[in-house]
Parts: C-alpha cells; sequence; structure tokens
C-alpha cells in the first residue's frame, strides 16, 4: 500500500537504517559543518528494465552518506525509506514526514539530505514537518562543487550550475521559503535573512557566466589545437568519482593534483605532459568524476572541460574494481561518455583501466589477470589493464599500452574537401595535423597527418561528401 497519513513504525517503513559514526571522533581536522540525516527513497515499483547493474539499497546509503561526509557533514543516521506511490507534497507521505522530524529532534540534526530529486513544493513541505533544513541530491552535489572547486575554470562552472538550478526553484516556489537560499548556500541554517530573489539579476548573471566559459572554451581549444600541431596526443582520464583517478593521474605524472579517499576529492582540471620510455611525449588530462544521477545542470556547465574528453586520442577509463557496485558505476560512466557522443564498447579510444587491485582478493585478483589475459589473446587487442594506483603495481604495463598506442604513426593522407564543407575542414584542422594545403577550383588540398583512429573516423563522419 502507499505511504498514508498513519505513522508507521521504523522497521516497516525503512528496510536498511544505520547509526554512523562521525567524522573525526578523535577531535582532529577541519570543524563539522552540522548534524545530518541521510535518507534514501526506494520506490518499490520502480522498475530496473532488466538492468543488471541495478544498484543496492545499501550500497546507494552509503554513497549518499559518503557524499554527506564529503563536506564534513557529521551523518548520526542514515536510513533507506521504501516508497510503493510518491507523495507530491513530500514524497514520502505525512506520516513518515512526521517520523523524519521525530528523527530530526531525536538526533539533534541541522539538516536532513534526502537522496533523490525533490521538487520545490516537497522541499518546502518537508522543511516545515521537519523543522529542519531539506536539500536533495542535486543540491548536495552542488554544495560539494561549490566548496571544492579552485581555478577560476571550475568555479564559473560550478556557479552556473547552481544559479540554472536556482532559478528553476524560483519559477515555481522559492518566495515562500523563510531563509535563504542562493549561490553556493543550500546549507544555510535558521536565522539568516531572506534573499530577495530577482530571476532578471540571475539571468542576467547566468549569461555572463556562459560568455566567461565560452571565452574558456575557445581558450581550450587553442590548446589542443597547439597540442595537435605539434603532434601531442591527447590522453583523458574518466571514472567513477573515487575510483582513483587523481591517484593514478599523480603516478603517471608526477603532478601534486589533491588526491584523498573521498568524493569528488578534485574538481578543477589539470593537464600534464608526460614523457613516454620510447620518447614519445602525451598530454594527460585528468577530469571531473562521475556520479549516479549526476545532476544534468552540472553536466551542461562542465562542457568546456569535457570537450578535452571527446577531442582525446585515448581515453582511459578508471574503474574501482574492489568496489561492489562497480558494474553500475561503469554502466553510469558509460551513459555520460554516450552523452558526448562516445561509444564506449565500440570506440577504439576507450581503455578501462581496472584500478584497486590491491583491495581484492587474491583469488578475485588472479581470476581477473586470467580474464584480461584470455580476451587478448581471443580479441588481438588490449582494451582492459589492471593496475594498483596506490601500490604501483600493473602500472608498467599501462605505461607500455600508452606508449604502443600513442606511439602508433600518423597517416599522412591527400584529402581534396570542397571548400564549402566548412564541418569537414573545421574537423581535420581539430584532429589531424595539417602539414599542407593548396585551395583551387574550389576546391582545398590537403596533406593532413591524422591518428589511424582518426582517419576511420572522418572517413565515417565526412562519407559520401567526395572529400577524397
Amino acid at each position: 500500500m502507499p505511504d498514508s497519513d498513519d505513522r508507521p513504525s521504523p522497521r516497516s517503513a525503512a528496510s536498511v537504517s544505520r547509526s554512523v559514526q562521525g567524522n573525526d571522533p578523535d577531535g582532529a581536522g577541519p570543524p563539522s559543518a552540522g548534524r545530518a540525516l541521510v535518507i534514501l527513497p526506494v520506490l518499490t515499483t520502480h522498475p530496473d528494465d532488466g538492468n543488471a547493474a541495478v544498484r543496492q539499497p545499501d550500497a546507494r546509503l552509503s554513497e549518499a552518506i559518503a557524499l554527506a561526509q564529503a563536506i564534513r557533514l557529521e551523518v548520526p543516521h542514515a536510513e533507506v525509506i521504501r516508497i510503493a506511490r510518491p507523495d507530491p507534497a513530500t514524497l514520502f507521505g505525512r506520516g513518515t514526514a512526521e517520523r523524519i522530524g521525530g528523527m530530526v529532534e531525536a538526533f539533534h540534526a541541522d539538516l536532513v539530505v534526502i537522496d533523490h530529486p525533490l521538487s520545490p513544493v516537497q522541499q518546502r513541505n518537508l522543511e516545515r514537518r521537519c523543522m529542519a533544513k531539506v536539500i536533495d541530491r542535486t543540491g548536495l552535489i552542488l554544495e560539494i562543487f561549490g566548496e571544492r572547486a579552485h581555478t577560476r575554470e571550475g568555479q564559473l562552472q560550478v556557479e552556473l550550475a547552481a544559479l540554472t538550478y536556482q532559478r528553476s526553484r524560483l519559477v515555481r516556489s522559492w518566495t515562500h521559503l523563510e531563509r535563504q537560499r542562493g549561490g553556493f548556500g543550500f546549507l544555510g541554517g535558521p536565522g539568516e535573512s531572506q534573499l530577495e530573489l530577482d530571476r532578471r539579476l540571475i539571468a542576467e548573471r547566468i549569461t555572463r557566466l556562459k560568455s566567461d566559459l565560452e571565452e574558456v572554451r575557445r581558450t581550450r581549444k587553442l590548446h589542443r589545437s597547439a597540442r595537435q600541431r605539434g603532434g601531442t596526443p591527447l590522453v583523458a582520464l574518466v571514472g567513477y568519482t573515487n575510483a582513483g583517478k587523481s591517484t593514478l593521474f599523480n603516478r603517471l605524472s608526477g603532478a601534486g593534483v589533491t588526491a584523498e579517499d573521498m568524493l569528488f576529492a578534485t574538481l578543477d582540471p589539470t593537464v600534464r605532459r608526460i614523457v613516454l620510455s620510447s620518447g614519445k611525449t602525451m598530454a594527460l588530462s585528468d577530469t571531473v568524476g562521475f556520479v549516479s544521477e549526476l545532476p544534468t545542470q552540472l553536466v551542461a556547465a562542465f562542457r568546456a572541460t569535457l570537450e578535452e574528453v571527446q577531442a582525446a586520442d585515448l581515453i582511459l577509463h578508471v574503474r574501482d574494481v574492489s568496489h561492489p557496485d562497480t558494474a553500475a558505476q561503469k554502466a553510469d560512466v558509460d551513459s555520460v561518455l554516450a552523452d558526448l557522443g562516445i561509444d564506449a564498447i565500440n570506440d577504439s579510444r576507450v581503455v578501462e583501466v581496472l584500478n584497486k587491485t590491491d583491495q581484492m582478493p587474491a583469488t578475485a585478483r588472479g581470476a581477473l589477470h586470467m580474464r584480461l589475459a584470455n580476451q587478448r589473446m581471443m580479441e588481438g587487442e588490449e582494451r582492459a589493464v589492471a593496475v594498483s594506483a596506490l601500490t604501483g603495481e600493473g602500472l608498467d604495463d599501462l605505461l607500455e599500452l600508452l606508449d604502443r598506442r600513442v606511439s602508433a604513426e600518423r597517416q599522412v593522407l591527400e584529402l581534396s574537401v570542397n571548400l564549402s564543407d566548412g564541418r569537414a575542414l573545421a574537423w581535420l584542422y581539430e584532429h589531424g595535423q595539417v602539414l599542407d594545403r593548396r585551395d583551387e577550383d574550389g576546391q582545398a588540398h590537403l596533406h593532413v597527418a591524422l591518428a589511424p583512429a582518426d582517419a576511420a573516423r572522418f572517413e565515417s563522419r565526412f562519407v559520401g561528401q567526395e572529400s577524397r
């Protein structure tokens, strides 16, 4: 039956309930930002569409707790609450909403984190019934990003995402709120003055941010073009947050990028040059970590950064193979790559780096290496390598793979492209090295150095246009 006005007992409403230790029981480290309850709603009627990579509620709850702790929130209690039918007013129903309010009082919480999208009406009603601040998953992730972004580019991207999220709520019901919401202040506490919400000012600020980010995008494109003219291939790291991308980045490049056992420890994009054993130079790019149900505002705001992935000669998908939800995390990353036009299964640029093998049992680690060896024999192409970025195990194999891939000789092709086909010409300049060009009779006659994969992509994308 759907959740109704009756007051269910804690055990009838929750399948997983957990008391969580504070972030720093010894009192060392940065101070707590407050006490938060973490609630994970699970829709019992929600189909899994036959997806074998569906996360288990306990693992999802653990991730939600880690997200809250990423911004120094103490989590005295976390719970999964099953919902037969979402209530338009509170998501849970009045009885369960009141029970959450009782938990707020019992655990002396300042904040309730609902690991699920909330409509503005649901958020407002829950705040009234719980007598505490309530934020949803999107608000929490934006809060983390707002705290972690340090470069100008990162701050611009996060502010754009936050204001886009805020504006959508202003249109609906934020004029009712009693406490301030704005910028990165989703966690603002009671007693703060109400923010005078002006849609026009927010719209103007969003326009300025988009303009600034467009300039960032143009600058990145110039840098990519300069690298390509110099023959420097770009290798991009992607992966689920906390999969170990930054640790691997530091191992390979020697850069001092922040690498902690924490979700979204690194947000600001970083590029470093690496000289391989063959003497070939490559550019290694560390990107923002992905997460399940990544807010669409963030995907849009980080477009300039994610274009580095689209333009990469090689994409290293770093996976935490020791994580119980590694298959589901892979599916989430593949989904984001698909949104960028990258088919993780069929695109030969994508190589899986199976990280954190040091945290696997010896038998599972041995089985993994055997499976990879069999795949290499059967497919003839290495699409995955097992490593531990922490201990260094397997990194020599990864570097050899990188050397083979990026040291592949570029093909010098003689192409004739119609001068009116601006898209094809722009694509060649962006992805290849134009060695010579002569324009006559309405045609651009070029000698272009292209990697084999790029040559195949050019032929596939512009076939039938008499480009050759």
